[in-house]
């Protein structure tokens, strides 16, 4: 077992940084937020990331914007043991990553790239994918940990593919939401059941995973926030910048951007990724509700 730091204890750090305890690793763990840090049974507690850095092998760290995982980058660099590895887990952007990289390769530490999917609930339960891109010896030395952290963990290529590729799957989950929200207000304005207009997509093979499953808990509102769509607004903004940095065009990152910002707008920010049905009412004047499936 060795010694692994966690800075950043969200919903997912924190839930990365109980699972490293449980696995018998020495766990140092720094937040801004002290409650969360005392929050975390069995690892010992610091005040910044220069005391995560001294203290470990490998630091993951989970944070919101690319600017603050540039400066506590900078910050762990600057005490870190030669060889040291950092493992950034946060939604961010490619060229950033790449610039940090660079800046760590120079002062002989190692930076990996490890967005996820799979939640809060896929942290709790060691069920996240992670998306990982940095050089092969790196990664390799991350392996063990990250496979025990989740259920896939995908090497893509350097630093800056796995950045990518997880704004990819943002996108496609983003896209897939709102698609099928805005397809169930048209169906629900013309008076069609919203029941019978999901087994009518599921029966005609036009569904997707929100249809597939999301859409079953579409009349809860108000869950305890996970993914919060202020934060899904940055993620699509950062989709954007990729987008004219590649020069892809992507019609649909630009109506994602607007769609969540405006959710944002409208007092939903704080609020849990499924309440973008929320915004979708309230857009729509439609009403989107369903009936228990048959049976249940």
């Amino acid at each position: 077992m060795g010694r692994v730091g966690v800075i950043g204890l969200g919903n997912i750090g924190g839930a990365i940084a109980a699972n490293l305890v449980a696995d018998g690793h020495d766990v140092t763990v720094t937040d801004a937020d002290a409650a969360r840090a005392s929050s975390i049974d069995g690892a010992t507690i610091v005040a910044t990331a220069t005391d995560v850095a001294a203290a470990s092998d490998v630091t993951f760290t989970s944070l919101p914007m690319p600017e603050v995982v540039a400066a506590v980058a900078a910050e762990w660099a600057a005490a870190a043991a030669p060889g040291a590895i950092l493992v950034d887990l946060s939604t961010t952007l490619p060229a950033s990553n790449q610039a940090i990289a660079a800046s760590l390769a120079a002062s002989g530490h190692h930076f990996v790239e490890a967005p996820l999917t799979g939640g809060a609930v896929g942290a709790q339960n060691r069920a996240l994918v992670f998306m990982v891109g940095g050089d092969a010896e790196a990664v390799e030395r991350c392996r063990p940990l990250l496979e025990k952290l989740g259920r896939a963990t995908i090497h893509l290529g350097p630093v800056g593919t796995g950045t990518t590729m997880k704004l990819v799957n943002s996108l496609l989950a983003f896209t897939c939401t709102w698609a099928s929200l805005e397809g169930l207000s048209l169906a629900a304005a013309a008076g069609i059941d919203v029941r019978t207009a999901v087994e009518v997509v599921r029966t005609g093979g036009a569904s997707n995973f929100f249809i597939d499953r999301a859409v079953e808990g579409i009349n809860v509102r108000n869950r305890p926030a996970q993914f919060a769509l202020q934060l899904a607004a940055k993620d699509a903004g950062l989709i954007e910048q990729v987008a004219e940095a590649s020069g892809v065009p992507s019609a649909m990152a630009a109506v994602m951007a607007e769609v969540l910002a405006d959710a944002v707008a409208r007092g939903l920010g704080d609020h849990d990724w499924s309440d973008l049905v929320a915004a979708a009412e309230a857009r729509s004047g439609v009403e989107l509700t369903i009936a228990p499936p048959e049976g249940a």
